[in-house]
């Protein structure tokens, strides 16, 4: 389980495409102080297992699967991407519920900067529509944000200095892909209430 509360913006060293899958190796010192084999990393809000480790890096394998459904397949070398490691037990959960498991992209529609923040509009599949709402929780590329507006086909965020300084939302432009996460609670809550409620309670 993680947060959303990015911890280290890492950057891809080597990328080695496979058949059906592909092999990265990310630069991170913090997130990879003290790592094991097998432990859990999440790279733009995808969950990755650490394969090796050594000099403040780490590789993970990343399957058709995780390819299909989110950005990591457009990362190459030198690309820069969100680092988190998974919430311990007792920690204060700072962000929100969040598994690292990609429910689809969106696309960044534009960008409207201010003087202390920037409202970023994104473009929502219509699969995830109803699970977006406003003032409710989302994850874009493995940070944790409050959504500001909804529509059918698009939703906003606003972005703090923090955000931009410490993230790739900060860099990324127009037109780039983005990992969405929706709140897991509300994916169950619609499986319990839907047609089949009754034997899913008996």
């Amino acid at each position: 389980m993680f947060t959303g509360i990015v911890e280290e913006l890492g950057e891809v060293t080597a990328v080695e495409k496979l058949a059906d899958a592909s092999r990265f190796r990310l630069r991170g010192p913090l997130v990879t102080e003290g790592a094991k084999h097998g432990d859990s990393i999440a790279v733009n809000g995808v969950c990755l297992t650490v394969v090796e480790f050594g000099d403040g890096e780490f590789t993970a394998d990343v399957m058709a699967e995780t390819l299909k459904r989110s950005s990591l397949g457009a990362l190459d070398v030198g690309s820069r991407v969100n680092l988190e490691r998974p919430m311990a037990v007792g920690d204060r959960l700072g962000g929100h519920i969040v598994q690292g498991h990609v429910d689809g992209t969106g696309t960044i529609l534009d960008r409207t900067p201010s003087e202390n923040w920037e409202i970023v509009r994104i473009a929502l599949p219509a699969h995830l529509s109803r699970y977006v709402v406003e003032k409710g929780s989302i994850t874009v590329d493995g940070v944790s944000l409050t959504v500001v507006e909804v529509a059918d086909d698009w939703f906003t965020i606003s972005l703090i200095p923090t955000t931009l300084a410490l993230t790739t939302l900060g860099i990324k432009q127009s037109g780039a892909p983005v990992n969405l996460e929706v709140d897991v609670i509300a994916k169950y809550v619609e499986r319990l209430l839907g047609p089949n409620a009754q034997e899913n309670v008996k």
